[in-house]
Parts: structure tokens; sequence; C-alpha cells
């Protein structure tokens, strides 16, 4: 398979962004209920355009995901740190190297922006998406045990990060 072509998303991207997004909910990684109409935009004040890279394929039908890299907080002390705040493929490209493609091209456009740290949060039951994170450099840092009550389970909340 060609390798996917990634992005900085547009204004234009929020329609389709916002239908990927509702299509690869999954417990596995949502702690938020599946989304139900009426849909809010995908990009909002604190999501805007300048905070997804996106992804698409040569022979896909436009985008097949996205990844969310903003600053970890507000916080002067803090602005060396991004934080990926969401990973999204659409179920009928998995296994194809796009959430690998698109986690590089994070970290990369994290040094671009002069940061020297990144972290995420993933959930603790969702081990593909731990697995691909460990195999990036990223190492836990912290785990929240039982953070999340999801589907009648206690999760945890795994904290990783990695230098750049």
């Amino acid at each position: 398979m060609p390798e996917p072509v990634i992005r900085p998303a547009t204004h234009a991207d929020d329609e389709e962004l916002a239908e990927l997004d509702r299509r690869a909910w999954s417990p596995l990684h949502a702690v938020q209920p599946r989304p139900r109409p009426p849909y809010e935009p995908f990009f909002d004040a604190r999501h805007p355009p300048e905070h997804i890279l996106v992804a698409a394929v040569s022979a896909g039908p436009g985008l097949v995901g996205y990844i969310r890299l903003a600053p970890a907080t507000r916080l002067v002390c803090n602005a060396h740190v991004r934080q990926i705040q969401g990973l999204v493929v659409d179920d009928r490209f998995r296994g194809q190297g796009i959430a690998r493609a698109m986690l590089r091209a994070a970290c990369e456009e994290a040094r671009r922006q002069g940061a020297r740290r990144v972290t995420l949060r993933v959930l603790g039951h969702n081990a593909p998406a731990r697995a691909l994170y460990a195999s990036e450099g990223f190492a836990v840092e912290g785990v929240l045990p039982g953070e999340f009550l999801l589907d009648g389970a206690y999760v945890d909340d795994v904290l990783m990060g990695r230098a750049l």
C-alpha cells in the first residue's frame, strides 16, 4: 500500500472529520457516550484545525484518519510539551500503517513547533493503541487506576510520554 498523505486540517474538513469520528466511535477508546443527533461540529474553540493532522490514501474515499496534537496546557512553563488528544483511523483502513504514520508526523510537527516532549493518555484496556505507542518510543509514565467507569467496568487511564 502507498504511504498515506498526511496534511494539516482545514475548516473545509469539518464535516468529513465529524463523520469519521462518529463512525470510528468505540468503547475501546472513547470516554464520551456514542454521538447522537444533533451532531456537534468537529472543530470548536478548544479544538481548532491548527491542532489536527489528517490522513488520506490515494485509493481511499477521502480522509481516513486524524490525530489531534495540542499544547498540553496554556502555561508558559509547559510550552515545550505537546499532547496527543486523539488518534482515529477509519476501521476499513486499520492495519495499514496509517496510525503509525500519523503518530510520526505528529512528533515531527511537535518538533517543528519547538516541543521537547509529547504526552498522551490512553485507556488501559486499549492494548492495540498502547502497543503502537510503546513501539514508537512512548513509555508509561503513570497510571490512574479505575479512572473511568465505562460500560459497567472501571478502566485505568494510562499516561504515556516520550522525549523528542
